[in-house]
C-alpha cells in the first residue's frame, strides 16, 4: 500500500516540541554534522549558484588614479556550481493495542517521534563524515602524521596542526577556524605531552587530562573551535551481533574554513544545502499519518538537504591520527 501524500498527512508541533531534551542528548551525543557544514536555506529544490574561485579572492589590482582618470575597475569570475536537496526520512508505526498495553510505562508516539528522528539524524550525520574525512577528495591536501596522537609521549599534535594552518593558508590565503575531531581521538589528545607542556605555558593550572576540555584545546591549537563528534553506528548485519564503530573515523582530523555566517559567498570548506518549500525543517518535521487496515498512526520525521564540499582548498586532512 503507498503512503499518503504530505496533504493527508498532518504535521505534529507538539511531538516537535518534545523534541528538546532529545537535542539536548542528540548534542551530549557529538552529532555535528551541521556545525561542521553550516545550514544555507535555499527556495529552491535545486539549481546552480556561483563561486568565486579561491584565486579571485585575493586577486591585486592597482588602485592609483590620476587626476581626470577613472578608477580601476574589476569584476569576479564566478565559476558555477551545482546542488540537489533530497528528502531524507524515516517512520515509525505506533499500534493503537501496544500503545494502550504500555501506556503506563512511556508515551510510545514520544519514542516512536524521537527513533525516527534518530535515524534522519544520523544519516546526516553519516553524510556528512563521508564527505569531510575523505581521502580521495583532499588528496592534494592531506598529511599522514608520523606520530599517531595516541603515542602521548611522541605525539607533536600542535605541530601537526600548525603545518596544516599553513597550508591552508598558502593555497587559498584563508585561515581555518575549526578542527574536526571524534571523541576517542579528542581523549587520546588531552594525555598528549606536547598538549600538557602547551597548557602550561599558557598558564592553565590544571592540565590534567580530565580537565582539558574543548575551550582550552582550541586555545592551545589557536583554533576558534574544535569540534569533538561522538556519534556511533551498527555496520553488523540486523539481526545478527552488532558490529560498532564510530561515525566519524579514529584516523582522521580535519582542519578546515568553517562558515560563521548565512552569506554564500563566505569561502568555506563546505555547507547543508535545506530546501524548506515542501514542509521541511533542518531538525526534521514530525508528521502522523493513519494507517487503519493495521490499526496503527504512523510517525513520519523528514527533511529536504543536500551536503556539499565547496571549497576543497578551505581543508586539510590529517590522516594515521590513531595506532
Amino acid at each position: 500500500m503507498p503512503s499518503p501524500s504530505t496533504s493527508l498527512a498532518t504535521l505534529r508541533p507538539d511531538l516537535g516540541a518534545s523534541f528538546m531534551e532529545f537535542d539536548a542528548a542528540m548534542d551530549a551525543e557529538g552529532y555535528i554534522a551541521t556545525r561542521c557544514l553550516p545550514v544555507f536555506n535555499t527556495m529552491k529544490q535545486s539549481g546552480p549558484f556561483g563561486k568565486i574561485p579561491v584565486e579571485q579572492l585575493l586577486k591585486e589590482r592597482d588602485t592609483a588614479r590620476a587626476p581626470g582618470a577613472a578608477y580601476s575597475r574589476s569584476k569576479f569570475t564566478f565559476t558555477t556550481d551545482t546542488f540537489a536537496c533530497e528528502e531524507h526520512g524515516a517512520e515509525e508505526p505506533v499500534d493503537d493495542r501496544e500503545s494502550q498495553m504500555y501506556s503506563d510505562y512511556f508515551d510510545a508516539e514520544q519514542i516512536s517521534a524521537m527513533r525516527a528522528r534518530f535515524d534522519v539524524l544520523r544519516s546526516a550525520e553519516q553524510r556528512a563524515a563521508a564527505l569531510l574525512f575523505n581521502a580521495t577528495t583532499w588528496a592534494s591536501h592531506t598529511t599522514a602524521i608520523t606520530n599517531e596522537w595516541d603515542d602521548t609521549a611522541n605525539a607533536v599534535p600542535v605541530t601537526d596542526v600548525e603545518a596544516a594552518v599553513q597550508s591552508i593558508y598558502a593555497a587559498s590565503g584563508l585561515w581555518p577556524n575549526a578542527l574536526i575531531i571524534n571523541r576517542k581521538v579528542f581523549r587520546n589528545l588531552r594525555n598528549c605531552a606536547q598538549i600538557i607542556d602547551r597548557s602550561k605555558s599558557q598558564g592553565f593550572m590544571d592540565v590534567r587530562a580530565g580537565a582539558i576540555n574543548v575551550q582550552q584545546l582550541a586555545q592551545v591549537f589557536d583554533l576558534d573551535q574544535i569540534i569533538v563528534a561522538g556519534g556511533t553506528k551498527n555496520t553488523g548485519v540486523e539481526g545478527q551481533t552488532a558490529s560498532l564503530a564510530p561515525i566519524w573515523s579514529n584516523e582522521y582530523a580535519m582542519i578546515c574554513k568553517v562558515a560563521t555566517s548565512n552569506d554564500i559567498r563566505e569561502a568555506c570548506v563546505g555547507r547543508t544545502f535545506h530546501w524548506s518549500q515542501d514542509g521541511s525543517s533542518i531538525g526534521g518535521t514530525v508528521e502522523t499519518y493513519r494507517e487503519e487496515n493495521v490499526r496503527s498512526d504512523v510517525v513520519r520525521v523528514r527533511h529536504d538537504v543536500d551536503e556539499k564540499v565547496l571549497f576543497v582548498e578551505a581543508g586539510h586532512l590529517l590522516s594515521n591520527a590513531t595506532t
